[in-house]
Order: structure tokens, then sequence, then C-alpha cells
């Protein structure tokens, strides 16, 4: 058979091409070998990522829990005539009665809201003070309602109160900050707080969706934890 029709030979092109097609076969493989590896990593970057993000919003969860428990264990009492609250949500320490806080259109503390400062402040301090590396900010906040006179607009009406609710925030944190049991204090509480007055941003409404007027009026002491600045480092990085 092989002398009639030949022995099939390979020319050296056919070898050629061939040795050809196995490197690029070989390539190949070995790419995707390689990116495999990579995705591999990146998903357990990306594992540990979101491990990291979830311990620090448990940690977050775990602190808010612990504040709240050692504020309200240590002003339970207090709270009901004082007329405020706590809010389990936001860690704020809200004071709700106007007629309390401040005249109306004015900035300076009635005697009653100074006293009830003098003694709430200091151990307000005291149990947020086992929390600091764990706060990025305390806020004292003012709101106030919309209302203003009649001889201004609604814009106007907004402004004024923003100036006045940022001058009774300021006046407050004035007065806590010069209370003798603060001393020791006053570097940590100069770096923490901050006065914001939020005029008639923050509404309280009744049941039937009118404006409260009155529990509008009111100031609290909200602390901002860092949990928020621990997540962007994490993404950061």
């Amino acid at each position: 058979m092989k002398n009639i029709f030949g022995e099939a030979k390979t020319t050296n092109a056919q070898e050629h091409e061939e040795s050809h097609w196995i490197s690029m076969s070989d390539l190949m493989a070995g790419l995707m070998m390689v990116f495999l590896f990579i995705s591999i990593a990146y998903m357990r970057h990306a594992q540990i990522e979101r491990d990291k993000i979830k311990e620090v919003a448990v940690t977050y969860q775990n602190t808010q829990v612990a504040l709240y428990d050692d504020l309200f264990h240590e002003f339970k009492n207090d709270l009901p005539r004082w007329d405020a609250e706590i809010d389990k949500d936001t860690l704020e320490f809200r004071f709700k009665s106007p007629e309390v806080l401040f005249d109306v259109g004015k900035i300076t503390l009635k005697p009653q809201f100074e006293q009830i400062l003098q003694d709430f402040f200091p151990r307000y301090l005291g149990v947020i003070n086992n929390f600091q590396d764990s706060i990025s900010e305390i806020r004292i906040e003012g709101h106030t309602s919309s209302a203003w006179n009649r001889f201004v607009t609604e814009e106007e009406a907004y402004f004024n109160n923003m100036e006045l609710s940022q001058g009774r925030t300021r006046t407050v944190l004035e007065y806590v900050y010069a209370l003798p049991e603060v001393a020791p204090q006053r570097a940590w509480v100069k770096s923490k707080f901050a006065a914001v007055g939020l005029s008639s941003s923050q509404l309280v409404y009744t049941l039937g969706g009118l404006e409260d007027a009155e529990r509008s009026r009111r100031v609290s002491f909200k602390v901002i934890t860092n949990a928020e600045t621990q997540i962007r480092k994490i993404i950061a990085n």
C-alpha cells in the first residue's frame, strides 16, 4: 500500500503550525489559571472586607445599646420630672418642655433649665466618658416651630428661627462648659461638642398630621458614633 499510495509526509510548515497551536493552547490554559487565581484572591479580599464591615456594624450596634442602657439607668428617675426622653435609635437626650427652656424668641436660659443642666450635664459626661473611643461628636441640637410672625415670609421665618436655634444651643454649650464640675474635661468637651441650630427642619407632628408647635421647640444632646468613619477607613484601604 505504501508503494502504491506513497507514505504520507509531514512538511516543515505543518510541523511548525502544529507546534504553534500547542504553544497557544498552553498559553491560554496558563492565562485561564492566572485569571482563576486572581478571581479567587479578589473574592477572598472582598469577603475579608465584608467581614470587617460586619464586625464594625456589630460593634456599633453593641455600643449603641450599651450607651442607651447606661443613659437610661442613670436618668430614668429624672426623665418624667424634666419632661425628657432618650431615643434608643438615635441616642438623643431630648428636653421637650419649651416653657422650661427659653422664653419665646429669646436665647437666654431660664433659671429652671439652668438647674436641670447643673444636675444633668456632669452626670451625662460621666456616662459618655466610658465610650470616648466610640464617639465622633456630641451635638447639642436646637429645634423651633415654623412660626415667627405674620409680617415675614416662610423663608424669612425659617432663617430667623435658624439664628434663634443656633443662639440657644450656643448658650447651652457655653453654660455647661463653664460648670465647675466640667473643668477637668473642658479640653475633651471643646473637641467633641458642637452647637447646632436646626430651625424648623425637623418638626414634630400630631397624630392628625398637623405641626405640634410646642413639641417642635426642643433641645437635645445627640451622640454621633464613629462607626461610619471606621467603615470608610476599611473601604479606603
